[in-house]
């Protein structure tokens, strides 16, 4: 039981490329935003869609796996946990974020294999982030 304390099971479509970064001591870092949508009622009975993007981030041997296979529109589910930690920005105010340090994922559907697929599968997400 004490692994369900802090885990996050996510599946969404990829809003790019992952971002990689090679940090000092030469580990990697992979880093990219995926969409999760819900459908609901609202007050007045009418169907409301509500997009949600989460930031995914992964270390190491993970992150060199995700520049390989994630590719922007693809359908992903991903298991990790919630980490929050906050960093000074350039005008040295203090910013807060939180991310998912993924631990796994699988690559779900097929592949876009045009531009109009990959449109298709992002426009259903309908919310670009940030």
């Amino acid at each position: 039981m004490n692994s369900l304390r802090n885990s996050v099971q996510l599946i969404g479509h990829l809003g790019s490329n992952p971002e990689i970064k090679k940090l000092d001591k030469g580990t990697m870092l992979a880093s990219v935003n995926i969409a999760t949508r819900e459908s609901y009622k609202d007050a007045k009975g009418e169907y409301v869609d509500q997009t949600t993007w989460h930031r995914l981030v992964g270390w190491g041997k993970l992150a060199e796996r995700m520049e390989k296979v994630l590719t922007k529109g693809r359908e992903v589910a991903i298991r990790g946990k919630l980490v929050n930690r906050s960093y000074d920005d350039k005008n040295g105010i203090k910013r807060y974020v939180t991310e998912v340090n993924v631990m796994d994922f699988e690559l779900l559907g097929k592949k876009p294999s045009t531009i109009g697929e990959l449109d298709v599968a992002l426009e259903k997400e309908s919310v670009q982030p940030f």
